[in-house]
């Protein structure tokens, strides 16, 4: 059974996240809108309707997000080769902080990511009883929860700990239960 590796698809976290600023100062970066769509994010409507077509199943996105300003969200779903590495993502950032990231990621339950001890952090419980578990991997903290047949993996920039702590992850996650 192939599985996609933790660390790649944390990685693709990065990916289109920031713009880097050449020295060059008539460099402007090109905006997101043009940015997302050529590696295949659109509206989150568009792409979870493709993920809930694909596998025939309502999928339910948490009602809160993160007490920060975003400027986009987009949504991507992931058809790879087989179904073990599908997906559906939706990102939120900002064009005016980088650090405002936040993403979530969606996986059917029966190819679920297994996560390695190492990044292991804390085991909290969510009001459905159901465990989930705190990590940090490559700057980014991250709540990995499951619930009907779907694992849920929510990402905040590291820099934002602050103000977006595991308790605030925890809420995020128990206002699904609608």
């Amino acid at each position: 059974m192939k599985r996609i590796n933790l660390i790649v698809l944390l990685l693709l976290n990065f990916i289109g996240s920031n713009e880097k600023a050449f020295a060059n100062t008539n460099y402007l970066p090109r905006p997101f809108e043009e940015i997302f769509p050529e590696v295949g994010y659109k509206s989150v409507e568009e792409a979870i309707k493709e993920f809930e077509d694909y596998f025939k199943q309502d999928l339910k996105l948490p009602l809160r997000q993160p007490p920060i300003t975003f400027t986009h969200r987009f949504g991507r779903f992931s058809n790879l080769e087989g179904d073990s590495n599908d997906s559906f993502e939706v990102k939120f950032i900002s064009d005016k902080s980088p650090e405002n990231h936040y993403k979530i990621n969606v996986h059917p339950i029966k190819h679920k990511i297994s996560i390695p001890d190492k990044y292991f952090l804390k085991l909290v419980k969510l009001k459905n009883g159901n465990d989930a578990t705190y990590m940090n991997v490559s700057g980014f903290n991250i709540l990995v929860f499951e619930r009907d047949n779907w694992q849920y993996f929510l990402s905040i920039d590291k820099r934002l700990s602050r103000k977006v702590t595991l308790e605030m992850l925890v809420e995020i996650a128990d206002s699904i239960n609608y």
